[in-house]
C-alpha cells in the first residue's frame, strides 16, 4: 500500500526533464522538515486525514487528506486517465521512504518511464532503469543525513539555493560525496526569490552548473 496525496497530470517543470509531459504520484509522509518546503501539507501521515483513493485522485488544489492504494489501483487510474503519458514522477513527501519496486515494475511494464524526486536521506527501494533526482537536504531540522549510496546512485543534483552559503555547502558536498563530474548539477533558486535567481545564474556560470527556473511556477500549472 502507498500512501498518496495526490495524483495527477501536468509538464514537469524542473530540471532535465523539463517541458515533459508527466504523471504525477505525490505520495504522503517527510521526516525531513525543510524549512522552505512547498508541499508541508504532505509530511504527516495523520489517521484524521485519510480518505479513500477518488478523493485524492480528483483534488486540485493541495490538502493534507492522503489515501492508501495499491500498486494495482495507481496503475489502474493512470493508464484510465493518462494512457497517452509515458514519464511518471513518484515525488513526496519523501516517496523513497517506501518500496517503490512493485510500483515502478507495474508501470515499467506498460512502457513508462519511472522518475522520483528524493533528498536521498532514506535507502532507496527502486528498480534499476529508475531515474533519480537528488536533491540533497543538508542541515535541516529533523537532522537527516543524505546517504552515500544515494547519491552514487543519482542521475542528477538539484540543489536549493537561498544564499551563498548554499553554494559553499553544496561544493562540499561534492567533494565530499565524490560527486561523478559527468553527474548534471543543478541550481534551483528557493521560491523564485529575485537574489536566489541572480545567485544561481552567477553560480551556474561560474561553475558549470545548469539553472532549474520551476518552469510550471512562471506558466501557472501543478
Amino acid at each position: 500500500m502507498y500512501p498518496v496525496n495526490e495524483i495527477f497530470a501536468t509538464l514537469q517543470g524542473e530540471a532535465t526533464f523539463t517541458g515533459t509531459p508527466s504523471v504525477f504520484i505525490r505520495l504522503q509522509g517527510c521526516n525531513v522538515g525543510c524549512p522552505w518546503c512547498d508541499t508541508k501539507h504532505t509530511w504527516k501521515l495523520d489517521k484524521n486525514h485519510q480518505t479513500d483513493f477518488n478523493s485524492v485522485a480528483s483534488k486540485t488544489d493541495d490538502k493534507n487528506s492522503w489515501s492508501n492504494a495499491t500498486a494495482l489501483e495507481i496503475v489502474e487510474f493512470i493508464e484510465a486517465n493518462y494512457p497517452q503519458i509515458k514519464h511518471v514522477v513518484i515525488t513526496g513527501g519523501e516517496p523513497a521512504m517506501y518500496d517503490l519496486v512493485p510500483l515502478s515494475l507495474a508501470l515499467e511494464n506498460l512502457g513508462k518511464d519511472i522518475q522520483i524526486e528524493t533528498s536521498g536521506t532514506e535507502a532507496f527501494k527502486i528498480t534499476k532503469d529508475t531515474w533519480v533526482s537528488l536533491s540533497p537536504k543538508i542541515d535541516m531540522p529533523e537532522g537527516k543525513v543524505v546517504l552515500p549510496d544515494c547519491v552514487a546512485r543519482a542521475n542528477e543534483i538539484k540543489m536549493p539555493i537561498g544564499k551563498i552559503s548554499d553554494i559553499e555547502k553544496l561544493k562540499v558536498f561534492i567533494k565530499e560525496y565524490g560527486v561523478n563530474e559527468d553527474i548534471p548539477i543543478w541550481l534551483q533558486p528557493i521560491s523564485q526569490n529575485p537574489s536566489a535567481t541572480k545567485l544561481c545564474i552567477e553560480q551556474a556560470l561560474l561553475n558549470n552548473w545548469r539553472l532549474s527556473l520551476q518552469t510550471h511556477r512562471f506558466i501557472n500549472i501543478r
